[in-house]
């Protein structure tokens, strides 16, 4: 087994601490600093070195297994994991970084928001049981003050309980999730589609106008956490993925 390499962990002081914690390790991995096999620091090291609680560093190495970054063994250890054969990991990217790679201001907007059971039109459009519990979102995205993407989401209660007295006033809603919650699987579509008469508007576009929508589901486990739906004008956008062993690249 290879020995443990010496490079330093070092958070950028973005969000999450234990979500920081996640991208250091995952930076030395995919960069190669830490390569296949290397033994990753147990986790009360991992407290000392980053001045952390014990919770928040479960927490990060937990998110990187799932990711297939670090294999986690009982008695020898944690160790850096051999890159699969054949696996390209999405990453649940932010709408609000996503404007800000464009060099726009971002800004949103919650248009509706619901608490309690399913509607029919929404159980319908989500594929859920009349019986789920959800908070229902409607959200609009802006790049300098520019429709960028309408969001409808809805988030389980029984999978994400705080989401009940939330009101996204300070976050929006799909960074509010990768702050609190996890998720262990992804289910993601896009195709094209044309927006009704109040999706045109509210992307102040031409009713005929096509779009591009994409359609993300996640799951801790076998248990739904969100599914969202996400509407942008299709002239406006296109979508570019260059993947490596450990994702994108």
């Amino acid at each position: 087994m290879a020995e443990t390499q010496s490079a330093t962990l070092k958070l950028d002081g973005a969000g999450p601490v234990y979500d920081q914690i996640r991208r250091a390790i995952r930076d030395l991995v995919v960069g190669g600093a830490w390569p296949p096999g290397t033994p990753v620091p147990p986790e009360h090291a991992l407290m000392e070195q980053l001045g952390t609680s014990r919770m928040t560093v479960h927490r990060a190495l937990v998110q990187l297994a799932r990711e297939g970054l670090i294999t986690r063994r009982r008695r020898s250890g944690t160790v850096v994991a051999s890159p699969p054969a054949s696996h390209a990991m999405f990453d649940i990217l932010s709408i609000p970084e996503e404007i800000e790679r464009l060099g726009q201001d971002y800004a949103y907007e919650i248009l509706a928001r619901e608490v309690g059971k399913v509607s029919p039109e929404v159980a319908e459009r989500f594929g859920l049981k009349r019986s789920d519990r959800i908070v229902h979102l409607l959200v609009l995205h802006r790049g300098d003050g520019r429709p960028h993407v309408l969001e409808e989401r809805i988030i389980h209660l029984a999978a994400v309980a705080a989401a009940a007295g939330e009101f996204f006033a300070e976050v929006p809603p799909g960074d509010w999730l990768l702050q609190n919650s996890l998720w262990s699987q992804a289910e993601h579509a896009i195709s094209a589609v044309g927006a009704s008469v109040q999706e045109a508007g509210l992307l102040e576009i031409a009713e005929t106008e096509p779009c591009l929508l994409v359609e993300r589901r996640t799951w801790n486990q076998d248990r739904p956490v969100t599914a969202v739906r996400l509407l942008y004008p299709g002239p406006r956008h296109r979508f570019v993925g260059r993947f490596g062993p450990y994702g994108p690249a």
